[in-house]
């Protein structure tokens, strides 16, 4: 560390290193997202209901839940790159299984498989970040990241669309394989190995896990996983519901409803930008808040035009529009907190992050559906509850109120973060 600074050095190479591991956070909610466009499709090539299609998201989020819980852990204790260079690998493999399924429920499998391929790189990452960033420049970099992550399931149904107009839905996860291949060549090229063996936890796997149980055990830190748990189940149920309700309701081709999640896109990234400008000079905690505000706002309003009798494409695209706002700023000022709050263990942390997204994403993603046919307000429901649950997880949260979250000191030697740089600003 140069004297006179809270921060190490920028490390060699980071813009490459950032670039590949935004690449590695985008591939899974583009191989969420991509194919939504094609749900209509799918349910005919395979002669099945729309609820069954969708069941085909839930199992492709509770891969990545699994993978993220087992995955993060896994790398504190027997590092990150090897695990980083087989997931690309996997998952480009498994797209292709999903490209050549002849039944749903070989569909579902390597959706399954997929999702816990591909949670390496966004778990992994996470923790690559913590690894070679610390303070308010670490909170930039995740904040890149999260703006990659939250950007790419509002974009990937506009690739999709673009897909589609090519040939068949089989075709998006062929696209998804050789992404996943330029990925593997992109994590053998540009990222080394972050957590050299003196700095990985002692007693192995087993006392990672045990460490993963403590975290939990720390109030603050679960508190702030159901906020983010529960801010992508409106995101996922949004998602899984959105295809129906804008092609069929309103009428949209799988081109125009891809051009609606653009512009979604578009909040999700001012958010993100304004987020980076923030960080360092607002509290995480007030950013997560007005985050946390902003989507609730929106999502009530939804409601309350629908049962107004107010159902109009304009007035849906603007609160939707207000979701993903309000998510572009909850994103990274949770995922912040928590990597701080976990600071001893950044792959557990990271972990647990996954886990809560995507556990929370997995049953959330059907319920649009589940009485029998996915409306605008069926849609609208789901997203403002899980919205509400997630104000009501901040509400009750410990030390919500507070400006600052402490980072514990690594243990071990290696290149040290600063115990105080990554407190919340």
């Amino acid at each position: 560390m140069h004297p006179g600074t809270d921060t190490p050095p920028r490390p060699t190479g980071a813009g490459r290193l950032v670039l590949t591991l935004g690449g590695l956070c985008a591939v899974s909610p583009f191989a969420i997202d991509m194919y939504a466009p094609g749900f209509p499709r799918i349910a005919a090539s395979f002669g099945t209901s729309g609820t069954a299609v969708q069941l085909s998201l839930t199992a492709c989020l509770a891969g990545l839940a699994a993978g993220q819980l087992v995955l993060g852990p896994v790398s504190d204790a027997r590092g990150r790159r090897r695990l980083l260079l087989a997931g690309c690998g996997l998952f480009a493999v498994l797209s292709l299984v999903c490209a050549l399924a002849p039944s749903v429920v070989v569909f579902d499998i390597a959706r399954l498989l997929q999702g816990a391929a591909g949670s390496a790189g966004i778990v992994i990452g996470r923790a690559v970040i913590s690894d070679r960033f610390s303070g308010a420049h670490a909170a930039r970099q995740l904040a890149t990241l999260s703006v990659i992550g939250s950007t790419a399931p509002v974009l990937a149904p506009v690739a999709g669309g673009v897909v589609l107009g090519f040939g068949s839905w089989r075709l998006v996860f062929v696209v998804l394989a050789a992404s996943g291949l330029v990925l593997l060549a992109a994590v053998w090229a540009w990222v080394p190995e972050s957590l050299p063996a003196e700095r990985r936890r002692p007693g192995g796997v087993r006392a990672v896990f045990a460490a993963m149980g403590g975290l939990l055990r720390r109030r603050e830190l679960a508190g702030h996983l159901l906020v983010m748990g529960c801010g992508l189940g409106a995101l996922f149920a949004y998602i899984s519901g959105s295809p129906f309700v804008f092609q069929t309701v309103y009428g949209l081709s799988p081109t125009g409803y891809g051009l609606v999640f653009a512009v979604n896109a578009v909040g999700t990234v001012l958010a993100g930008v304004l987020f980076g400008r923030w960080a360092g000079r607002v509290s995480l905690n007030a950013l997560l808040t007005a985050g946390v505000a902003v989507t609730v706002g929106a999502l009530l309003a939804l409601v309350a035009l629908l049962a107004a009798g107010i159902s109009t494409f304009p007035t849906t695209w603007a609160c939707l529009f207000g979701l993903t706002f309000g998510f572009g700023l909850l994103l990274p000022a949770s995922t912040t907190l928590v990597l701080a709050i976990g600071g001893q263990a950044p792959g557990a942390a990271s972990g647990l992050l996954g886990g809560a997204q995507f556990v929370l994403g997995a049953a959330a993603a059907p319920l649009p559906g589940a009485l029998g046919g996915t409306t605008a307000m069926s849609t609208a429901l789901v997203v403002a509850g899980c919205a509400l649950l997630a104000a009501l997880a901040l509400s009750l949260s410990p030390g919500r109120g507070s400006a600052t979250v402490s980072r514990p000191a690594p243990t071990g030697p290696g290149p040290a973060h600063d115990a105080g740089a990554a407190r919340s600003p």
